[in-house]
C-alpha cells in the first residue's frame, strides 16, 4: 500500500503517477481522502491551510505562469480562508514583466497591473496577493455581498492585519485605482455598521 503524505505541501494530492484520478475519488469515497479544489485532494489527517489553498490552486495554474503570476482578489481570499472556493482562479502578473497570455479554457484571468514589493508573498511555494492588497482588490472589484462578506471575514482574522480602517486608510492613498470609489463607499459601510 502507498503511503499518502501528511504534513506540508506533500499532502496535497493530485492526479500524477502515483494515483490517477479515479483513484483519487475511490479514497475520497472511502473517508480516506477530502476534497480541496477541482482534482486537489489532501488526506483526512491533515488539516485544510493556506498553504495547501494555495498549492491547489496553483496546481490549476497553466504551467507557464505558475512562477510569475500570483493569485490574487476573490482567489486569495480563499487561500487565507475567508473567500468561497473562486469558479475561476484571478491572476495577477507585474505589468513591468514579460507579457503573458492564457491558453484558452484555462480557467483563469489574468490581469497585468502594477505590483510593488509588498503586494505579493510565497505562501509555500506559490505566490499570493498579500492580505491587505487583496483586501483592496475585493474591495473594488468582487460583487458588493461578497466582498461584504470577505472583508468582514478578512478584518476579523488577527493574523491577517486587516482591520477595516487599515483597508480604508491604504484605499484612499492609492492612486489611479479602478473602483476606488465604489470601494471607499463599501468600506464606510461596513465600518459605519461596526460601530453602531
Amino acid at each position: 500500500m502507498t503511503e499518502i503524505p501528511t504534513s506540508g505541501s506533500d499532502a496535497l494530492l493530485v492526479p500524477s503517477n502515483l494515483f490517477v484520478l479515479a483513484e483519487l475519488h475511490a479514497m475520497k469515497i472511502d473517508g480516506v481522502l477530502w476534497p480541496i479544489i477541482g482534482d486537489a485532494f489532501r488526506s483526512v489527517a491533515v488539516a485544510e491551510s493556506a498553504q495547501l489553498r494555495a498549492a491547489a490552486l496553483a496546481h490549476h495554474v497553466p504551467a507557464g505562469l505558475a512562477q510569475r503570476a500570483a493569485l490574487s482578489q476573490l482567489s486569495a481570499a480563499w487561500v487565507y480562508g475567508c473567500a468561497p472556493p473562486p469558479e475561476v482562479i484571478a491572476l495577477v502578473q507585474d505589468r513591468s514583466g514579460k507579457s503573458t497570455s492564457l491558453p484558452p479554457f484555462s480557467g483563469c484571468t489574468l490581469r497585468e497591473v502594477y505590483l510593488n514589493t509588498f503586494d505579493v508573498q510565497p505562501i509555500g511555494e506559490v505566490l499570493v496577493t498579500s492580505p491587505l492588497r487583496t483586501a483592496l482588490d475585493v474591495a473594488r472589484t468582487a460583487p458588493h455581498g461578497l466582498a461584504r462578506d470577505v472583508l468582514l471575514r478578512m478584518s476579523s482574522v488577527p493574523s491577517l492585519h486587516c482591520p477595516l480602517g487599515r483597508i480604508r486608510q491604504a484605499l484612499g492613498i492609492a492612486v489611479h485605482v479602478p473602483g476606488k470609489i465604489r470601494g471607499q463607499a463599501l468600506l464606510a459601510e461596513l465600518i459605519e455598521g461596526h460601530a453602531s
